[in-house]
């Protein structure tokens, strides 16, 4: 591989999680988690994103999906903060509004080094084949801390969990791409600091 690129393999008593990433893609995915609506999301992410992403990951599903969703976003995260490297030449700051049928969705992300999350969407109890959409929140929540960015996401309207969900994801994509994105007007990194 090219460009940015990072490969991390996080083994917990829960979960084994290996994550190959290349931020300056082509939209090459290659996703098994064991869940097959979370495989979808994060399909949507390197599709939009224009990332190549290997995730390959097994964990203790006979409980439930909680640890290997989190343990997931958590190595993504890290993939994502190791590609980034210094952060040298960034736009650093992007949104990105997506609709999916009835339902409209905002993302919007600060590469800015400093991790936080605020998280708006509401969904119902009831599960999307074998995911819970409540754990929508917690995918954004580790993503943003392990790849330490600011990341706003919410959901403006929408019916069905499995449209605003999309819209989420499809949506992180894009907003990670263009701020991920290189700058050829930009020296050194995007900050009156001087470091990120």
């Amino acid at each position: 591989m090219s460009g940015r690129t990072a490969e991390i393999h996080r083994v917990t008593k829960e979960t084994d999680v290996y994550v190959l990433l290349n931020v300056d893609g082509g939209a090459q995915a290659d996703i098994h988690t064991g869940i097959g609506f979370y495989d979808h999301m994060l399909h949507h992410v390197a599709h939009h994103g224009l990332f190549d992403l290997t995730i390959k990951a097994s964990g203790d599903l006979h409980i439930d999906e909680h640890h290997t969703v989190e343990d997931v976003a958590i190595t993504l995260g890290q993939a994502l903060d190791q590609a980034l490297g210094a952060r040298t030449g960034i736009r650093r700051m992007a949104d990105s509004f997506v609709t999916m049928d009835e339902s409209l969705a905002q993302v919007i992300v600060d590469l800015s080094g400093r991790p936080y999350c605020v998280f708006n969407a509401e969904f119902s109890p009831a599960r999307i084949g074998s995911f819970s959409p409540a754990l929508v929140a917690h995918v954004f929540e580790s993503l943003a801390t392990h790849a330490r960015m600011n990341l706003h996401a919410r959901v403006l309207y929408g019916r069905d969990d499995h449209h605003k969900a999309e819209a989420l994801f499809k949506a992180l994509g894009r907003a990670l791409s263009a701020a991920a994105a290189i700058d050829p007007r930009r020296v050194g990194v995007p900050s009156t600091k001087g470091v990120l």
